[in-house]
């Protein structure tokens, strides 16, 4: 039997939420807890999910990326669909995103690639694939659908783990991110939950830091970009530890990020707090290029006050970030806040998770920094390919 099993991480913010919305950089760290994919051939004759009949209205992520890479139109087979993980959902940590990456690389793998030489890894010699260099196909075009080939004795098929591409699990993941909430994504968590390790994103290049692409998208309010960059960790600590705390209240981002701009309307002066935090994260930024942690965490504490100053914390947040403090170098929350997490940053692990939980919240342990997306385990990688 055939089988492909994938897995890709979660993510937390450490600076600059909101301020990113207004063109200052925010980072992103992938963390241990994962999402795993694995696909096989049904045995049904229809699409599983979990064992179940797959409803694809009501997983617009995996229906999405099952239009662009796996259409039925093609002749390709309907599959079975397991998921597991331990990323909660709705938390603001990733969830959706990196079940999205999973899958487009699982059925990347399963399908392999067509290419113009025997040896492309680049996508410049892909006949087919999604990616930021690549002009032949748009992931975020959902009319069009998938990009049809005719294979030919001149193109070459690939397959294992050099026919998957992190840029395109990204740019798909990102895609269906945006078609599943009306048209508006950062591309913040499909980056992050494929590249992963520390990622970087800003409305500029950013200088000294190590860059990856540019993404575009019309949203209902216009077109925006975003550049995309890795930061690569040369000290990466072994005593340094991320502890996520939840406080179990839901609080969608749209919501913050519409408190913000009424603010900012009522107010225009308090851009400068805005501003603030785009220097703070900034300053983060180089606290991490230096491995100098205790800056790190002072930064984000920093990044916390100003975080308060503009109305989206809560005292479900205050009091998680205030049990943290004591046994931590540094916390905040993390995504839109009025909700959701918040991040400590500590060298001791346990002491702060227990801190956390005595004052309620639920938390997570991860180190600074997870790998993306993995191949874990494959049986006969081929499932279906165009002929």
């Amino acid at each position: 039997m055939s089988f492909i099993s994938t897995s890709a991480p979660g993510k937390c913010i450490l600076f600059g939420e909101h301020a990113v919305v207004y063109g200052h950089p925010a980072v992103a760290v992938a963390i241990d807890q994962r999402i795993s994919v694995k696909i096989q051939p049904s045995q049904t004759g229809m699409w599983l999910l979990d064992g179940s009949a797959l409803n694809m209205k009501r997983n617009p992520h995996i229906k999405g990326l099952i239009d662009k890479l796996w259409p039925a139109s093609e002749g390709a087979p309907p599959l079975s669909i397991h998921i597991e993980g331990n990323i909660p959902r709705a938390s603001g940590l990733g969830s959706s995103a990196a079940l999205s990456v999973a899958f487009a690389g699982a059925l990347r793998l399963a399908r392999g690639r067509w290419v113009e030489t025997s040896d492309a890894t680049i996508q410049q010699q892909w006949a087919e694939g999604f990616g930021a260099n690549v002009s032949t196909t748009n992931a975020y075009d959902n009319q069009r659908g998938f990009f049809s080939i005719k294979p030919t004795s001149e193109l070459f098929h690939i397959k294992g783990e050099k026919a998957v591409d992190a840029d395109e699990n990204a740019i798909l993941a990102h895609s269906v991110e945006a078609a599943a909430q009306n048209g508006r994504a950062s591309p913040m968590d499909s980056s992050t939950c494929s590249h992963g390790e520390v990622i970087i994103i800003s409305d500029q290049i950013e200088d000294d830091i190590d860059y990856l692409y540019r993404r575009d998208l019309k949203m209902p309010e216009g077109e925006r970009f975003w550049h995309i960059h890795e930061l690569n960790l040369d000290k990466k600590p072994d005593d340094v530890y991320l502890v996520i705390g939840s406080t179990g209240i839901s609080a969608p981002t749209s919501k913050q990020v519409a408190k913000v701009a009424n603010m900012l309307q009522k107010n225009p002066s308090r851009i400068e707090e805005i501003e603030t935090i785009g220097k703070i994260a900034r300053r983060g930024i180089e606290a991490l290029r230096n491995g100098d942690y205790e800056a790190v965490g002072r930064t984000m504490s920093e990044n916390q006050i100003m975080l308060k100053s503009i109305g989206v914390s809560s005292p479900e947040l205050d009091n998680l970030i205030k049990a943290a403090a004591p046994t931590s170098l540094g916390a905040k929350l993390t995504g839109a806040g009025g909700g959701g997490c918040m991040v400590a940053l500590t060298k001791n692990p346990k002491l702060t998770s227990d801190a956390i939980e005595l004052a309620g919240g639920r938390t997570l342990i991860s180190k600074l920094g997870s790998p993306g997306m993995k191949i874990d385990s494959v049986e006969n990688i081929t499932i279906w390919t165009i002929n």
